[in-house]
């Protein structure tokens, strides 16, 4: 999937999920958080959000099905106050 590393320590995970969504990955999304102040409970919270922000729900239907379903003549020209 490529270097997603904008630069030292930032990683783009807007592009990682992106590319998960787009090759349909179907595993876990895991987060590993290491903090020496912060609570464990605090800390999981917040990583399980953090994921649930940036999972994508993919479509089940393409943008642009609708093309392939024919023309409807007679109806496009009602939706339109042509008839």
């Amino acid at each position: 999937m490529g270097h997603y590393s904008k630069s030292a320590g930032q990683t783009d995970f807007k592009a990682i999920f992106t590319a998960l969504a787009k090759y349909n990955f179907e595993g876990w999304a895991v987060l590993e958080w290491e903090c020496t102040y912060k609570d464990n409970l605090v800390g999981a919270a917040e990583g399980a959000q953090f994921i649930k922000d940036h999972i994508i729900e993919v479509s089940k239907t393409s943008f642009d099905d609708f093309a392939a379903s024919g023309a409807d003549r007679a109806s496009n020209r009602r939706a339109l106050g042509l008839d």
